[in-house]
């Protein structure tokens, strides 16, 4: 069914009140495709700009139900909260609605790096107008930058024990004018110590590792240093194909993304700041080879 509000149109499959939003400002913006079961707006008022989240509607694409959704979202909350950092995005407040819960996040600019609602019109790696194609047509330094934006803040919520379930491209946007990255997406992170309780986890089976398949397997730092080495392939190789013909940036990286995707636990590096500093170490050697 067509919804709109503030001249904004979207999809849901029975009315819902958002009369809430007005309360923040004027809808400019909406994502209503997701699976998640929420559906998000952009909203902007006099103070500035506004990303809500929204769970509860019966979103068309949800592979979930409102009253998950809404448990969900509501649990993520202390996630944003204990895990604040300049590359994610900022919760300003979150609270119950009519049927449903909202959080309220500073808006971040920049496009999603897999904004698979506009796969029909851009093709995610062959569009020039696609995120994820202008993204890994960048100079290669800016790329570099970027994910070790990423390294970063996983390092700093593996100290915090935290674990990145569902982390992927889509849980990142890029800002090609002010060259920011921002993760966006946190709601399924856990608290370790944590086992697989489902068998096959939430996530991209691109960015999951062996361990996220296998029903009471550990899911620790291993696990996502494991992610992180295949989000360093999905943006400078290849996500499907790891040989190094496919990568970018030099031997020494392309080997410890390698280690770092090991489908043996014990051989991948065994912290993500041991990841992080292979890394950056290896950024090092690579850019004073290239001079």
């Amino acid at each position: 069914m067509q919804f709109a509000f503030d001249d904004v149109h979207f999809e849901l499959k029975e009315q819902f009140d958002f009369s809430f939003l007005s309360d923040y400002g004027r809808v400019f913006s909406v994502f209503d495709k997701n699976d998640s079961g929420n559906i998000s707006f952009g909203v902007q008022s006099r103070k500035g700009k506004y990303f809500i989240k929204v769970a509860g509607a019966k979103t068309l694409n949800a592979g979930t139900i409102p009253e998950k959704a809404i448990e969900t979202l509501q649990k993520a909350m202390p996630v944003y909260k204990e895990l604040r950092h300049p590359t994610l995005i900022n919760l300003l407040e979150h609270r119950r609605i009519p049927g449903g819960y909202i959080a309220v996040f500073d808006w971040a600019e920049g496009e999603c790096m897999h904004a698979h609602w506009d796969f029909d019109k851009y093709p995610k790696h062959t569009h020039p107008k696609a995120p994820f194609y202008r993204y890994t047509r960048l100079p290669l330094e800016k790329i570099l930058q970027s994910l070790t934006q990423i390294f970063e803040f996983h390092a700093f919520a593996a100290n915090k024990n935290y674990v990145a379930i569902d982390f992927y491209d889509g849980s990142v946007m890029y800002d090609f004018s002010a060259k920011k990255t921002t993760i966006c997406d946190i709601d399924f992170y856990r608290k370790a110590p944590c086992v697989n309780d489902m068998g096959r986890m939430w996530g991209s089976s691109r960015f999951m590792s062996p361990e996220e398949f296998e029903l009471g397997a550990a899911l620790d730092e291993v696990t996502n240093v494991f992610c992180m080495g295949a989000a360093a392939f999905n943006f400078l190789g290849d996500a499907n194909d790891k040989s190094i013909d496919k990568w970018r940036a030099g031997e020494k990286l392309y080997n410890t993304a390698l280690k770092a995707v090991s489908n043996s636990r014990e051989e991948r590096y065994q912290s993500l700041e041991d990841f992080l500093a292979a890394w950056i170490n290896a950024i090092a050697d690579y850019c004073n080879y290239s001079k």
